[in-house]
């Protein structure tokens, strides 16, 4: 499989093992607007990196020895990447500049999985020693110990600082991640946060994704411990969206052998991309509890389905090993759509309300609402999560500036549209094919459910133009694919 490679530098202190250098990771550019510049996303720590290149014609690694680099020849050959570029570029992040006499060692290969639509990227991890004789330290890094690296996540507030993943993959992986849950060989998983895994797998979903994720939280305490608190249930493992194809329900099966009895599954909708598995589910473990809205259940083909159903609207908390995640209503893409709150990791897992890479599609016939859609992304920005989990695509790490980019995106649609309008478009085929006119019009279907939808979004805010009638508006949604066939 095709991979791009990323290198990661474990920097340690001379004069202490367990300490070493965090850079503050730069976030995304601004968008120069008073309103979305105000939500801002806590400070994100990991480790210095740097994209690795394919070696150019005659460059070679000789500026830096690197012990090791041969131990995955298996997997790739490594003397083909460009480590004298990309640690250059590290040194310089963190104030050392070049230091050819330290020490490199090869540390491990991290392969991400494939969640697409993209190809993955791997992390090669080396570690060295640097110290004050090196260099002075650049003010957007600091020296940081394993433990308070672990204390992060063990006293997690909603604006406090964050760990990233190269750290949590890397360096601190055998003291912040979970037992190791058993996976077929397969599939591949990426457990960020601690204590969430994530497997993508293969799905009937709509492109450019292949998979849906499939989040897993296998705690290795007990339900036991969750308290007096009053939840809506309890166990000691949950699985979120089992969607997958049913070529891969045997993966799932034995996924689900494997974690404990007392097992929850949380569906945030009724797609057959999060749905599809349900059935290899309840015959691995028959006595799991379903957790979905009314409106989600009323709209999964019950053929055979018999796991015990709780309903949930919204607030509910789940108790899972001691671990409480809070559901949260999250209507937009469906009427019934849902969210789960990861208290302890303050991660939100957000179902289709947004994906790894460009926009989610809001289902008309299944009561999708822009209106609905807008709210919920104010709720989740006033959430201030650590990371967006989406079920397609890899985790977000700055949550709110893709919320925000969300917003705007959606909200200069809207201004397109009504300009079409007042241009003198009248039907769903002229505004679609005035706004959409540079997108391929095999995705004008698509963009016909959102125009839709952004219609009725301005129509509830009044801001169509007088006269438009939204009769004839409706009337030409009938006719817009007999228009699509004549091009």
């Amino acid at each position: 499989m095709a991979a791009s490679y990323k290198l990661a530098v474990i920097i340690k202190s001379p004069s202490n093992d367990n300490e070493l250098i965090l850079v503050k990771q730069a976030p995304p550019p601004k968008f120069d607007d008073e309103e979305y510049d105000s939500y801002v996303d806590s400070h994100l720590w990991d480790l210095p990196s740097a994209q690795l290149l394919l070696l150019q014609g005659q460059q070679s690694n000789s500026q830096f020895q690197i012990q090791d680099l041969e131990s995955c020849s298996h997997k790739i050959d490594l003397n083909t990447l460009d480590f004298a570029l990309a640690l250059n570029q590290v040194l310089a992040q963190v104030g050392f500049g070049e230091t050819s006499g330290a020490q490199w060692k090869f540390w491990k290969l991290v392969e991400e999985p494939d969640f697409g639509p993209g190809i993955p990227v791997h992390t090669v991890y080396i570690t060295g020693k640097l110290g004050p004789d090196d260099g002075i330290l650049k003010e957007h890094c600091k020296w940081m110990s394993d433990q308070s690296c672990q204390k992060c996540f063990l006293d997690v507030k909603p604006k406090s600082d964050r760990i990233g993943p190269l750290v949590v993959l890397g360096p601190l992986q055998n003291l912040v991640h979970s037992d190791k849950l058993i996976i077929p060989p397969n599939l591949h998983s990426q457990e960020y946060p601690p204590g969430i895994i994530i497997i993508p797998m293969e799905s009937r979903t709509a492109k450019p994704y292949r998979t849906t994720n499939l989040v897993v939280f296998a705690s290795g305490g007990s339900h036991d411990s969750c308290g007096d608190h009053s939840f809506v249930t309890h166990g000691d493992a949950l699985i979120i969206d089992p969607g997958c194809r049913s070529e891969l329900h045997d993966e799932l099966r034995d996924v689900v052998a494997a974690l404990p009895r007392k097992l929850v599954v949380f569906v945030t909708h009724h797609h057959h991309d999060h749905v599809d598995g349900l059935s290899a589910v309840q015959k691995s473990n028959p006595d799991a509890s379903l957790l979905a809205h009314d409106d989600t259940m009323r709209r999964i083909r019950k053929d055979g389905l018999s796991l015990s159903h709780t309903p949930v609207s919204g607030a509910e908390e789940i108790c899972i090993g001691g671990q409480r995640l809070r559901v949260i209503s999250a209507p937009g893409h469906t009427d019934g759509h849902m969210a789960l709150l990861h208290l302890n990791t303050h991660s939100l897992i957000v179902g289709d309300h947004c994906v790894g890479q460009g926009s989610a599609v809001l289902d008309i016939s299944s009561g999708g609402n822009m209106n609905d859609y807008f709210h919920t992304t104010y709720r989740f920005m006033d959430l201030s999560p650590h990371t967006l989990i989406p079920m397609h695509g890899r985790t977000n790490l700055w949550p709110k500036h893709l919320l925000c980019e969300y917003l705007k995106n959606r909200r200069n649609r809207e201004s397109s549209i009504l300009k079409a309008i007042e241009d003198g478009a009248e039907t769903l085929f002229d505004i679609v094919a005035n706004v959409y006119s540079n997108v391929d019009r095999s995705l004008w279907f698509h963009a016909a459910s959102n125009v839709r939808l952004h219609v009725d979004h301005l129509a509830y805010q009044d801001k169509l133009p007088k006269g438009y009638s939204l009769e004839n508006f409706n009337c030409s949604c009938d006719a817009f694919a007999g228009n699509i066939g004549k091009l």
